[in-house]
């Protein structure tokens, strides 16, 4: 400060002809006494009655009149500037702060006469906000000593993060004043509440900083927690003294500085000579040089250097400059400027200080102090906003250990309004370049939705999408559409294959190979009876109803090769019509030749006569007429249900859905299927009934026991055949179960026929 007056008191223009003076006090950084130390500013300004009070001779006392203190520059802590400002604003005094950043001293109606030239934690708060977010942490805990400087950075941190969204306060703990012994080892094992939330908000002081990083250093967590620290860390060594390796990778923020080379011309050069004005600099002298001044009266302890005075402050004693320099600087030249501005407005072309300015009204002052712009001791702007707030202009440290020559605090970006961070310039413990992690919950997998823990957005499960449904946004899951499947990953849906019977597959190949063999021994039976057609065996055998009865076998064998065929439309409709075509042709046949052995011998126990109806042509005749019963209906299906292909997603679609697939297959259901065997059935049990009446033949007419035989087990296969068909699991290879069976059953028809008659 006394650096400034000096400045200013020597420049030409800045109030020419008018000397600045100072009258200094110290606060001990305590509220209560600054507060005692501040009613000397206003003494001036107290009248007081002195009427009663008279000198030994009679006459009144003639007492001095204090100077009149027009401003006030300071306090440092905010604590100590709240307790002078309410004291200053009942007497008008404007007051200008170097250091003070609490939110509530923005203000402007409980402390209208206070000013600042740093920012307020409020810019402080959105700036550490905006780091926060910019290191991608969503979860941190916020650590606060007790008092205006720390609860109320926190509440501005933690109401500038409500209102930005997308970050969650794990833990918010205060340090008491006073804090108890173990105090501090309670609060890490706090944070290890939430051991998740690994970035931690400090706005504490020094001493409480350097106690929590003891604490952490105690619990064996050296590189687990990342703070981020207010400009009351900064870029100070003592909060970090021997605890370097807790610190490592520590964020920290604090006001835009620049040192001031003038004053370390200036202050380097002051001794104990040339410094007398300075009522604490030889209190200062003796802690610099580790020495003691000689006083009247006052011995020396044995072990203590004596000061020589001729001790030099950075060559006897190590130097570096105050961080607050610049401030203290420039709230001097903004008090300097106001007034000079109302100078000129006051005292238009006068030296010295006119009648007008002789009592300075403060409210008017204080008006000139809102108003100075000027390029301040660093060279950026000195300005105030209508709070008297200073702009936010902040440099951002990273305290770095590993994998530098130079340990200590490197910048790694500004804030001016908005963040600019360099992250390739920073490094975390163990020289690590990748930003830790300091969220509750971590990204879901791909397929996997949040559920939100209640109360905190921040924090989620993941569930994972199971069965058919897919990640429709970062909550929800849903089911895909019937034909599809969801994708491996799950974040969205795909066709499901369509499948159909190949010809390469041994569901395939085997009832292939069984009708080819069927087809030839057929084919082989048929020839044999165009050779012999005309001999006695062919003829007593029944040649017509045999021709016949081959025909239907024949149908049968060829309905495989269109069962494994590739679905369609022709394919659908041969299906349909040779599916049961060729069971009704064999047991039409069948059924008109039992009926036949039937009549004839029942008739041969009544008369002589022959019945009805059993020449060659009639049992054609009968026989196509019960085939025609099958053909009109298969007709009768097309006409209401013309065939077409399907593709069913239903048969084939388990738990897995990576098994899921579409089987393309003819549009015939279970139902239709039924309905059209039955008709097959009805004349099949119909043939088994002739044929057990029919097994008292004549032994010497030994065609009526094969039949019988045939439809027997006829009758068991399709009693087995119906409950297992239509009760298994549904598979593309369930269509191929008819052929086989008829592939299997059908031969015994064809050899009772060639066993018949003698």
């Amino acid at each position: 400060m006394l650096y400034a007056l000096d400045q200013i008191n020597s420049d030409p223009d800045l109030l020419p002809n008018i000397t600045l003076g100072a009258r200094i006090l110290d606060t001990c950084s305590r509220d209560t006494y600054a507060l005692e130390q501040s009613l000397t500013f206003v003494q001036a300004l107290i009248q007081k009655d002195n009427s009663d009070v008279r000198c030994s001779n009679g006459e009144p006392p003639i007492i001095p009149k204090p100077e009149r203190v027009i401003g006030v520059i300071g306090a440092s802590a905010s604590s100590v500037s709240i307790m002078v400002a309410n004291v200053l604003r009942l007497f008008a005094i404007p007051q200008i702060s170097y250091a003070s950043t609490a939110p509530e001293l923005s203000d402007n109606n409980r402390y209208d006469f206070f000013s600042r030239v740093v920012p307020p934690d409020s810019f402080q708060a959105q700036a550490m906000v905006d780091i926060v977010k910019a290191m991608g942490w969503n979860y941190v805990s916020t650590l606060a000593s007790e008092g205006n400087y720390g609860e109320s950075g926190v509440d501005a941190f933690l109401q500038i993060s409500r209102e930005a969204g997308g970050l969650c306060i794990a833990q918010s703990i205060k340090i008491p004043r006073e804090p108890r012994p173990g105090e501090f080892d309670k609060i890490i094992k706090r944070l290890m509440e939430t051991s998740n939330a690994r970035g931690v908000i400090i706005f504490a002081n020094e001493d409480d900083i350097k106690r929590v990083l003891e604490a952490a250093k105690r619990a064996n967590l050296t590189g687990h927690f990342l703070f981020v620290g207010s400009d009351s860390w900064g870029a100070k060594i003592a909060p970090i003294l021997n605890q370097e390796d807790v610190a490592e990778g520590a964020v920290t923020i604090l006001p835009k500085r620049a040192s001031i080379e003038g004053f370390d011309q200036y202050f380097t050069s002051r001794s104990l000579e040339n410094n007398r004005r300075n009522i604490w600099f030889a209190e200062f002298w003796e802690d610099d040089f580790k020495c003691k001044l000689t006083r009247p009266g006052i011995k020396l302890d044995s072990g203590q250097r004596k000061c020589t005075g001729e001790e030099r402050i950075g060559r006897d004693s190590p130097y570096e400059q105050e961080g607050k320099v610049q401030f203290v600087i420039d709230a001097v030249y903004a008090m300097a400027h106001a007034l000079h501005s109302m100078h000129i407005d006051l005292c238009p072309g006068s030296t010295g200080i006119c009648d007008r300015m002789d009592l300075v009204e403060g409210r008017l002052l204080l008006k000139y102090i809102r108003a100075v712009n000027f390029n301040g001791s660093a060279g950026t702007g000195v300005m105030f906003n209508e709070d008297g707030d200073a702009p936010g202009r902040y440099d951002i440290f990273q305290y770095q250990l590993s994998n530098t020559t130079s340990p200590g605090y490197k910048i790694i970006g500004q804030w001016t309004n908005h963040l600019r961070l360099s992250a390739e310039d920073m490094q975390w413990s163990g020289g690590d370049k990748q930003v830790p992690d300091s969220v509750c919950s971590f990204p879901c997998e791909p397929g996997e939705r949040k559920r939100m823990v209640k109360g905190v957005p921040c924090c989620w499960h993941c569930e994972l999408c199971d069965g058919y449904q897919f990640l429709l946004d970062e909550f929800n899951c849903d089911m895909c559409p019937f034909d599809m499947r969801p994708t491996p990953n799950r974040t969205g849906c795909r066709p499901t294959p369509i499948i159909k019977l190949e010809w390469s597959s041994p569901w395939a190949i085997i009832p292939v190979f069984l009708a080819v063999l069927g087809i030839l021994a057929t084919t082989g039976v048929i020839v044999t009876f165009i050779r012999f057609n005309d001999t006695p065996i062919v003829r007593a055998s029944g040649r017509e109803l045999s021709y016949v009865l081959l025909t239907g076998i024949f149908l049968i064998y060829l309905i495989t090769f269109l069962m494994i065929a590739e679905p369609g439309a022709v394919v659908c409709a041969f299906r349909r019509l040779l599916l049961g075509l060729g069971m009704c042709i064999s047991y039409a046949a069948m059924l008109t030749k039992t009926n036949r052995i039937y009549r004839i011998f029942e008739q041969g126990k009544k008369s002589v006569t022959p019945p009805k109806f059993i020449s060659p042509t009639s049992q054609l005749i009968i026989t196509f007429i019960l085939i025609s019963v099958q053909l009109l209906g298969i007709f009768i299906w097309f006409g209401v249900v013309p065939p077409h292909t399907i593709i069913d997603f239903e048969e084939l679609r388990p738990p897995n859905p990576e098994l899921a697939r579409g089987i393309l297959k003819c549009d015939m259901s279970d139902l239709s299927l039924i309905g059209c065997l039955s008709y097959s059935m009805v004349l099949m049990v119909t043939c088994t009934i002739y044929a057990i009446k029919s097994r008292g033949v004549p032994e010497t007419f030994n065609e009526a026991k094969p039949i019988g035989f045939t439809m027997y087990t006829t009758c068991i296969i399709w009693l087995a055949f119906v409950p297992i068909f239509f009760g298994t699991a549904q598979s593309t290879e369930k269509a191929m179960t008819p052929p086989i069976m008829h592939v299997e059953r059908v031969p015994c028809c064809g050899t009772s026929d060639l066993t018949t008659k003698r």
